[in-house]
């Protein structure tokens, strides 16, 4: 079958089954769409077609990436110096970033996880407020470090400095702090300035999973909800959703460069290693073969520069307030979380109606939400990711969760 007519078939059959994530209009997850250089990048990525494992395989995508890496260090304040790793996404960033804390925790006691594995090593206790995400927990498994100890967290899902202080008292031996900046729920982040002092003064690694939430640090007007953040040693995001670049764009952020590239350096005779400082990728991720997935990220921050940046951050959250604030007027539907970034959860009344009305909200199509459990409630959230949502959408939004909030009510 001639190329374009295989092109034609794909779109012919897959169709069917496509979601409407790009549009502004979907609140589902948090899923962002794609700024227009961000796509046309990832094209250009893909009829490159360069691996960029090593900078001598290709040294535009090399340079383009340092690039990216530093301009992101410099939008979210984090420590100059640090390696920035791009992989697939948020679970794998928080995978580089726990590996390097089992690393980095196991050395100080003498113990060589790289030459000598688990078996044997002194058990490395890794500690998590109790609504992390379920991505650190994958992480850990596929790290085998098993599961977490859990912490008590606020009514926004944010570990207790308090029950974070008991918790690291009990442990007897080297210990990973895993943090949140930004809850899939609540939005909310945890009080990094405390807790990370306090893991600091207990010889932890402390690592922050900021999927989404990371972005409040670029704005000189949200940046409070993470004050303290750059203390931490590691840190974790997703470009594919708040900073809206393509899928297969996950960010790992490690301040210590030489852990990093300990724990996933390889080394071969067939391998031209870089010899200009900054580290070839395959030192940062836990790839040889990759793409250049960090190229979208370098056409996203160019275009919108640190202006729009920030414009694209705060936008977002004055979205989610927009809409908390919609919905919040119509009688049956109650708001659970204080809306501090761009996640919003609301209740109709009991979980059966919550069920009622969005299944009736997705059924109709004009928008889409999605259900979730949160705090022993049934509860449909809305996670404001899309840079193109405007007011319109946001206007259509609120008249459909009226709709679907009569319709369940009945």
């Amino acid at each position: 079958m001639a190329s374009a007519d295989v092109i034609d078939r794909l779109a012919e059959l897959a169709e069917p089954g496509l979601m409407g994530t790009p549009s502004g209009r979907f609140f589902g997850w948090v899923i962002g769409g794609t700024l227009p250089a961000a796509l046309a990048a990832d094209w250009l990525v893909s009829a490159w077609d360069q691996n960029a494992g090593l900078r001598y395989s290709s040294p535009a995508a090399a340079a383009l990436e340092e690039t990216a890496g530093a301009w992101l260090l410099d939008v979210l304040d984090l420590p100059r110096g640090s390696d920035v790793g791009f992989t697939t996404g948020a679970t794998m960033a928080n995978f580089v970033g726990l590996a390097a804390g089992r690393q980095f925790v196991l050395d100080r006691l003498g113990w060589d996880v790289s030459e000598r594995g688990l078996t044997g090593a002194p058990p490395v206790t890794v500690l998590v407020g109790a609504e992390r995400h379920s991505t650190v927990d994958a992480a850990l498994r596929y790290l085998g470090l098993g599961t977490p100890t859990s912490v008590a967290s606020d009514d926004q899902g944010c570990i207790l400095p308090d029950a974070l202080r008991a918790a690291l008292a009990r442990v007897d031996g080297p210990v990973v702090v895993a943090l949140q900046a930004g809850n899939i729920h609540s939005g909310a982040s945890d009080p990094f300035e405390e807790t990370i002092a306090l893991a600091h003064d207990h010889d932890a690694w402390v690592h922050v999973d900021g999927a989404f939430g990371l972005w409040a640090a670029a704005s000189p007007k949200l940046r409070h909800l993470v004050s303290g953040l750059e203390a931490a040693d590691s840190w974790a995001t997703d470009a594919h959703k708040t900073l809206n670049v393509p899928y297969d764009c996950g960010v790992a952020i490690v301040s210590r460069p030489e852990v990093i590239r300990a724990t996933f350096g390889v080394h071969a005779s067939y391998l031209v290693a870089d010899q200009l400082g900054p580290g070839d990728q395959l030192e940062k991720v836990p790839e040889l073969s990759r793409r250049a997935r960090g190229v979208p990220v370098w056409a996203a921050l160019q275009s919108l520069g640190r202006s729009g940046t920030v414009a694209l951050v705060e936008r977002l959250v004055d979205t989610a307030r927009a809409l908390a604030d919609g919905v919040e007027r119509i009688p049956t539907v109650e708001v659970l979380n204080d809306v501090v970034f761009t996640q919003v959860c609301m209740s109709f009344g009991s979980d059966e109606r919550t069920r009622r009305a969005t299944d009736r909200l997705i059924a109709e199509g004009d928008v889409w939400m999605s259900g979730s459990r949160w705090r022993d409630r049934d509860v449909l959230r809305i996670s404001v990711s899309n840079w193109s949502t405007d007011a319109a959408d946001v206007a259509t939004a609120i008249a459909a969760v009226e709709r679907a909030a009569t319709a369940a009510a009945e």
